[in-house]
């Protein structure tokens, strides 16, 4: 399928390894242009070369910078500006879910993990939505004085459909400005996780939700991906391998209907897809893969 993505500006937080990777990974592919950040300059500088040939090392972009913070934020937004023009989706794929089990959690635990899975995602948001509005096509239109936009008469049978049932006839090539969050499953059922890192990731789901329907009006889309156990190297799921391999593959198989953990690129075909004209009508969602592993409805 071809996603339309083509030139498309992606801007991808958290992304020189795992899920962030893949997502930037799909989306180059998919002849989207690509910024992509990670706090570690040389992690990102390796990501980069991995991904960079000759024929499309122009429609990449990489920022290397703490996130989380409001200042580094506006000044990747700012370079992005510089070099693509503008901005057509965020991709906001930060956190952390290290932290302590139990229901004994202090203070300093509760403001890390909220501040790392939740307002860095929030502040990403807010600096993003003003170069969104501008991705967003000029209706041909909008800027025409009532001279000049020519006269219906009863003969000429306009469309009389009333405007609550009316279609917009969208073109799936169009530009279709979004934000993607990337949560967890922990935020919509209870799991072993800390607490913080679920009532966070839980927080982030509801704004998403919120934010949505305050964006559509406007034609940006807010949805958001709960990922279930993801491996990659360098990731949680091998450390815990290493150290407890028969406990995780005990879950896997009690737990996950599939057996097995998912993989980064098949997180990334979702995001991709949620990010392309296609989806032009999905919005204020929270699309759940997890391998089968969570019961509510």
């Amino acid at each position: 399928m071809n996603l339309h993505l083509t030139d498309q500006v992606a801007f991808i937080a958290g992304s020189s390894r795992g899920i962030g990777r893949a997502i930037a990974a799909t989306l180059l592919d998919e002849g989207a242009r690509i910024v992509i950040t990670g706090r570690d300059p040389e992690s990102l500088t390796q990501t980069h070369n991995e991904l960079a040939t000759p024929e499309n090392h122009h429609r990449i972009l990489a920022i290397s910078g703490n996130f989380a913070d409001t200042d580094t934020i506006e000044d990747a937004f700012n370079l992005t500006i510089s070099r693509f023009g503008r901005i057509d989706h965020l991709i906001a794929n930060l956190g952390t879910g290290t932290g302590k089990p139990g229901w004994q959690q202090v203070e300093s635990e509760w403001i890390r993990l909220f501040d790392a899975n939740f307002f860095a995602s929030v502040r990403l948001a807010q600096a993003a939505v003003p170069h969104l509005r501008r991705a967003i096509p000029i209706d041909p239109g909008a800027d025409q004085t009532p001279d000049q936009i020519p006269d219906q008469t009863a003969d000429q049978t306009a469309d009389q459909t009333p405007p609550e049932v009316r279609t917009t006839g969208q073109s799936t090539t169009s530009t279709s400005p979004s934000i993607l969050f990337l949560s967890s499953i922990t935020a919509v059922e209870a799991t072993p996780a800390p607490l913080p890192y679920s009532a966070a990731k839980a927080a982030l789901n509801n704004y998403a939700k919120n934010l949505a329907r305050l964006l559509a009006p406007e034609g940006i889309r807010v949805n958001t991906i709960a990922p279930g156990n993801i491996f990659f190297p360098g990731g949680s799921w091998e450390r815990h391998l290493s150290t407890r391999k028969q406990a995780v593959e005990h879950m896997l198989q009690t737990e996950v209907p599939q057996n097995r953990f998912g993989t980064p690129e098949e997180i990334a075909s979702l995001a991709a897809y949620l990010c392309s004209p296609h989806a032009a009508f999905s919005t204020g969602s929270t699309y759940i893969m997890d391998g089968g592993q969570t019961r509510s409805l």
